[in-house]
């Protein structure tokens, strides 16, 4: 048995009140993760979030380590290792995906057991994370910045006219307000603008499920997930050392998932596509991770893994296809 200790705790799934929101003991943990704003926890065929800080605590036959500790030097000069790339934010979107996932499939399963209040709270419940994703994902991926954008040349059209209007009656004192403001909601209107168009126009080096490795740290990784432009926060950036890279935020980020083997306290990195390079031949070696599972069918005859449709759908990417290989029907391999 083992105690999970919550200072706020919220939970996204379940069957009713009592425990979505009062943990206590449970039995028979499967697997416990986190980053210590959210913790994964799958138990007795049940899985939970818990966000906000928490403490685990285990046997003692087990150990937990933490880390993204700031240590270390790379050829950049900066006194910063793999660490640097750690980023909660998209811990926490994986997390969120793999919620909305499971609170689908629990649906399904009550109503085939015709459990139907069941079943209408965990709809509920589903409804309010999908809208939670739908607004994350707009203000990740452009769409809110592109309705913004449409919204102040609305508000730019209605200063302008009251800027005439005041032209007009000579009270300039207004007019000279009105112009200063018209001309702060244009350079914000331009910047939300580029942004939206560079989600629509967006190039990507990498697919969802591709093997990579990292340049400068050296690790194996898969990615599961990629925004046209870097969408971390200011002070991310700044530990990460963004602003000194060749091309700055403004290249593909992409979300990867770090080979436990090679790294056991680095579990998501947001990396910029700059710093990633595609293995030249098939990488078909063991990768372990806890999200692969749910995220991925497993791999191909070339070593990469094959994302779910939703994850497809999320990212709007195509399907990846093998060319046809003769010598993998002749080895029994399925292309």
């Amino acid at each position: 048995m083992e105690t999970l200790a919550t200072s706020r705790c919220s939970v996204f799934c379940g069957p009713n009140d009592e425990w979505r929101w009062n943990f206590g003991q449970v039995r028979e943990p499967h697997i416990v993760l986190g980053n210590g704003r959210s913790c994964l926890c799958s138990y007795d065929g049940r899985t939970a979030l818990f966000a906000g800080p928490y403490r685990i605590s285990r046997p003692r036959s087990m150990r937990v380590q933490a880390g993204w500790l700031f240590k270390g030097n790379n050829d950049k000069g900066s006194e910063l290792d793999a660490s640097c790339e750690h980023s909660e934010i998209a811990n926490e979107d994986i997390l969120m995906f793999f919620f909305e996932l499971d609170l689908a499939t629990r649906v399904q399963y009550a109503l085939n057991l015709e459990q139907y209040e069941i079943a209408q709270q965990l709809r509920n419940k589903l409804t309010e994370v999908e809208a939670e994703v739908i607004k994350l994902q707009e203000s990740r991926r452009g769409s809110a910045s592109k309705s913004e954008a449409q919204d102040m040349a609305i508000s730019i059209l209605r200063l302008r006219a009251d800027l005439q209007n005041a032209i007009e009656s000579e009270n300039y004192g207004l007019a000279a307000e009105l112009r200063d403001e018209i001309s702060k909601l244009e350079a914000k209107s331009l910047t939300a603008s580029v942004k939206a168009q560079a989600y629509e126009s967006a190039q990507y080096a990498f697919r969802l499920g591709q093997k990579v490795t990292h340049k400068i740290f050296g690790y194996r990784a898969v990615i599961c997930g990629m925004d046209p432009v870097c969408c971390e926060s200011k002070s991310w950036m700044d530990g990460a050392n963004v602003g000194k890279l060749t091309h700055g935020p403004d290249q593909p980020f992409y979300q990867v998932l770090v080979d436990l083997n090679e790294d056991p306290n680095l579990l998501v990195a947001y990396v910029p596509e700059e710093n990633l390079l595609a293995p030249g031949k098939k990488d078909t070696d063991r990768f372990d991770h806890p999200y692969a599972s749910f995220l991925f069918y497993g791999m191909d005859s070339a070593g990469d893994f094959i994302p779910i449709k939703q994850l497809r759908e999320k990212y709007n990417q195509p399907r990846h296809e093998l060319p046809y290989d003769p010598l993998d029907e002749e080895d029994g391999k399925d292309a």
